[in-house]
């Protein structure tokens, strides 16, 4: 895999992408869109990628938000057609991936930064971290998402809270807010959030994006959940993976997941 804006390292099953743009903070433009579509793309369709970090270059960013030059030109239309690209292309497909994709939040996580990390699985953060979506500034509303994963992730008031202020917390009340899972010195961020990471590739592949879609289901309180979880249950009776779940477990050793 090659980038204009993103680096990768795949490592024991595990693949990092790292948003390179440290002196714009890492914020989102056009090029970084498009470099991380094609980049899930890619865990979605490469079997030896078992799960994904997303993170940013530098010791202040993880993505401080939007490239604001690019709206300038903008109108109605292509303010909408810039949400909708960055949603179908992005941050839906993050959010519905059928691997886990995690958040290292390195820093600055800010207007479409914040809503990035809000479309992973879960998020950690370095102490140093500051999260917000500030677009009321610029006249706007997040367009990435923001609202609607907000208030899934921390509650209605809180949400509305902070998108009417546009004010920023910290890694410390993120956390307190069940914004971000855990918090970790900066040094030891990607650290941590792989040996998360490592547990969890060890676990039946199949289970694991049926689970990732379960939840996604139940967080936008979409009917019939519980059906879902019935048939998504029985349906995996029929994978082997089941069945050596199964063996493993009554004849005390590890299962050797094979994702069928």
């Amino acid at each position: 895999m090659s980038f204009q804006t993103i680096l990768t390292d795949l490592h024991e099953h595990i693949l990092t992408l790292t948003i390179n743009r440290p002196d714009k903070l890492n914020a989102l433009n056009q090029t970084v869109i498009d470099d991380l579509s094609q980049a899930i793309d890619e865990i979605y369709n490469d079997p030896e990628i078992k799960a994904a970090i997303i993170t940013g270059a530098g010791p202040k960013a993880f993505v401080a938000g939007a490239d604001i030059s690019e709206f300038l030109s903008l109108d109605s239309k292509g303010g909408k057609a810039l949400a909708q690209k960055g949603q179908e292309n992005v941050f839906d497909k993050i959010e519905n991936a059928p691997k886990p994709i995690v958040a290292a939040v390195n820093g600055f996580a800010l207007g479409g930064g914040c809503e990035l990390a809000m479309a992973c699985h879960f998020r950690l953060a370095s102490e140093n971290a500051k999260f917000g979506q500030p677009e009321v500034n610029l006249g706007l509303v997040p367009g990435y998402g923001g609202t609607q994963r907000l208030a899934q992730l921390i509650g209605k008031g809180k949400a509305m809270e902070l998108t009417l202020s546009g004010n920023m917390i910290d890694a410390n009340e993120a956390y307190r807010l069940g914004l971000i899972n855990h918090i970790s010195a900066p040094e030891n961020l990607l650290t941590e959030t792989r040996k998360i990471l490592d547990v969890i590739i060890g676990k039946a592949p199949l289970a694991l994006a049926a689970a990732i879609s379960l939840i996604n289901h139940a967080a936008y309180r979409k009917e019939n959940g519980l059906q879902k979880e019935i048939e998504a249950f029985g349906k995996l009776f029929d994978t082997d993976d089941a069945k050596e779940g199964a063996k493993a477990f009554l004849e005390k050793r590890k299962a050797n997941f094979m994702g069928k």
